[in-house]
């Protein structure tokens, strides 16, 4: 087994290729990741992903542009290239159905990537209906796919307000479906104001939340 310091060497190898755009770098970590024995899913989440993190970071304080931001991607897929073949069949692991999306009016979709890339590495299968998402087109993904989940991204103040149409719509129709929202203007007061079931601030809790929901929602029906 690989030693603690070692693994964090490499981790911290894996996501500063994808902050510095090497992709070359980002695949050889990653197979030096797997020959000494590393999960490939921590090296993803612990790697890969804390490296887009950072980019997401460095991309909200203008230090980094769309340019930086697509050769950041393409170093965290040389490295995806490498370790998802690790990581079994997704359907072996699924755990349950997240319905992602950007609100309508917000074009903005760096972060939910983020998020999107966690969720299916923790084993949840994601239905990424893209950016400038309608209430309307949230409601139907549901209710086709019987997702547990919807999770809504909002990086403005402005669109921030379009979840609270997508909330609405779900509670009018009575939709048995847990909702959780993030976004860099959404806070937990945000949450509680809207009365949804969660709030992530990071891809990292996102993925926590959404495990947290979707067992409190097996448990219930289990009781019932």
């Amino acid at each position: 087994m690989v030693e603690e310091a070692r693994k964090k060497e490499i981790l911290a190898k894996l996501s500063e290729a994808v902050v510095e755009f090497e992709g070359d770098d980002a695949a050889e970590w990653s197979q030096i990741a797997i020959d000494e024995g590393i999960d490939a899913h921590d090296a993803i989440l612990g790697g890969l992903a804390a490296g887009m993190e950072r980019v997401g970071e460095l991309y909200e304080k203008k230090e980094y542009f769309v340019p930086e931001l697509l050769l950041c991607a393409d170093a965290l897929n040389a490295g995806l290239d490498v370790l998802k073949p690790h990581i079994g069949k997704a359907s072996d692991n699924q755990v349950g159905t997240v319905i992602l999306g950007s609100v309508q009016g917000d074009v903005h979709d760096i972060g939910k990537n983020i998020v999107k890339l966690m969720l299916e590495v923790g084993g949840l299968k994601v239905i990424d209906l893209g950016k400038d998402v309608s209430a309307e087109k949230f409601v139907e993904a549901q209710e086709e796919s019987k997702a547990e989940i919807v999770a809504l991204s909002a990086m403005m103040t402005t669109t921030m307000m379009g979840m609270k149409k997508v909330i609405e719509l779900f509670k009018t129709k009575k939709s048995d479906v847990a909702i959780m929202i993030g976004g860099a203007p959404v806070s937990q007061q945000i949450a509680d104001l809207f009365g949804v079931d969660g709030y992530a601030d990071s891809a990292v809790t996102a993925v926590q939340l959404a495990m947290e929901l979707i067992n409190k929602r097996k448990a219930l029906s289990t009781q019932a």
